[in-house]
């Protein structure tokens, strides 16, 4: 028996009333282990850091883009607006010109000649646009 000896008295033999508190100290002694160890963790920003501030501009999210639609004929439509060759020689000259240069997406139709598609991106390339793109519809 707990804190009893070895005695074989068998005519003593009443319960015993004490509660064996040892393993509960042990568990105690744990929890307080493991409190001491995680108690820094729960303080957040512990240390206090002077951030700098920022100069420069934000990012813009989208950059400009021009949308350049060729039908099946060969018409040009600037931004859904129909336009002949010498607006769009024109327009494409002052769009190579800004900065930042936006992007040129084409959108062809689907029976548009091949031979109109590579004059458009060779005068794209004259202008001096960097940045073409195509446009595509998912099947």
């Amino acid at each position: 028996m707990a804190f009893g000896g070895f005695e074989e008295d068998s005519t003593n033999s009443k319960p015993l009333s004490e509660i064996n508190i040892i393993p509960l100290v042990d568990v105690m002694l744990v929890l307080l282990i493991l409190f001491i160890i995680t108690a820094p963790l729960l303080t957040p920003h512990a240390i206090k850091i002077d951030v700098p501030e920022a100069s420069s501009q934000p990012i813009p999210d989208e950059p400009n883009k021009i949308v350049l639609a060729i039908d099946d004929k060969g018409a040009l439509f600037w931004n859904d607006g129909r336009i002949d060759e010498k607006e769009f020689a024109t327009r494409l000259a002052k769009a190579a010109q800004k900065k930042p240069q936006p992007e040129l997406h084409l959108r062809a139709f689907k029976k548009t000649q091949y031979q109109r598609l590579a004059e458009i991106m060779s005068a794209a390339q004259n202008a001096g646009i960097t940045r073409l793109g195509f446009i595509t519809e998912q099947e």
